[in-house]
């Protein structure tokens, strides 16, 4: 029989289930509510959909590497919970996540959660997060992923903390040796630690320097030490205060870490391609740090079960 849109409306609403599973559930049992109802607890999405409205804040960060370092993807998938973020089926499931997303021709999350779930095609990418959550019994998201593939060169990942923070680094060369794998880790470890917005000054909008330079006129006109100076000294103090700033921001011009004479990152990756014998050029990279920019709830542990008891 015909699926109408009434009728995914009201099975829909019957089950707090998806709009596109419920319209799947009323094909697969020809518009059968009875049995379209017991089709979406078999999946678990019924009670997936019921957990859907919690802040899933928690998760990790995953990366993968793939044809001798031409083809990279990283991922974010978020959970409630830190001690769900560390359960063995949860990071296992992320794994596949990023394992898709490395093979995805997806440009966005939405496309991503459309197409076929690689291990099984049965299913979408959304349909087997929504069975994994009521596996799990938390609220999960993919929140975020991105992939290169590299024309000219390699790419590089690094995770830290479990997953906390995950990086990629791309960067134009000819060698894939192990030192030059080792090098751009390096980089990547001072990307996870310092957090740079941008490869080189050369890469940072004109808006952003403006702004950042209304900001720090504002600050130095309302510092009483700088009372009476000429407007052309205070413009130079600020254009000097800013061009420390963008070192900051900037990875390339970042104080290289792990150098003991206070070198630059770009002097890093100079020394790094004369001993490489080839030129090694970095060219982009990827942070993603778990639940930046999410609301984290924080509730008394206590106070929840008992929520729950009472439910």
């Amino acid at each position: 029989m015909a699926i109408t849109a009434s009728m995914v409306k009201e099975l829909r609403e019957m089950s707090g289930a998806g709009m596109m599973d419920c319209k799947k559930a009323l094909t697969e049992t020809d518009g059968d509510f009875d049995k379209a109802i017991e089709f979406l607890r078999e999946k678990g999405l019924a009670t997936a959909q019921k957990k859907a409205g919690r802040i899933a804040a928690e998760g990790i960060v995953a990366t993968t590497i793939k044809n001798d370092g031409k083809t990279a993807a990283i991922v974010e998938v978020n959970a409630e919970t830190d001690f769900v973020a560390k359960n063995e089926v949860f990071q296992g499931y992320v794994k596949e996540v990023v394992e898709q997303a490395a093979n995805t021709t997806a440009s966005d999350i939405d496309a991503f959660l459309a197409e076929p779930w690689t291990l099984d095609n049965s299913v979408t990418v959304s349909e087997k997060l929504s069975a994994m959550i009521a596996k799990i019994g938390e609220n999960m998201n993919i929140r975020r992923f991105e992939k290169i593939v590299s024309e000219d060169g390699i790419v590089v990942s690094y995770i830290h903390a479990g997953g906390k923070i995950g990086v990629l680094v791309e960067a134009k060369t000819e060698s894939n040796s192990d030192a030059v794998k080792e090098a751009l880790k390096n980089v990547a470890m001072q990307i996870a630690a310092l957090n740079p917005k941008y490869v080189s000054t050369d890469e940072v909008p004109e808006d952003y320097k403006e702004h950042e330079k209304e900001i720090l006129m504002a600050q130095a006109k309302n510092d009483p030490k700088n009372a009476g100076k000429p407007e052309n000294i205070i413009e130079k103090m600020i254009t000097g205060r800013l061009n420390k700033e963008l070192k900051e921001v900037c990875l390339l011009e970042q104080e290289y870490v792990k150098a003991e004479n206070k070198e630059t990152v770009a002097k890093y990756l100079e020394q790094v391609s004369k001993e490489a014998g080839t030129s090694v050029t970095l060219k982009q990279f990827i942070r993603f740090e778990t639940g930046e920019g999410l609301e984290k709830k924080n509730e008394d542990f206590a106070a929840e079960v008992a929520a729950q008891m009472n439910a």
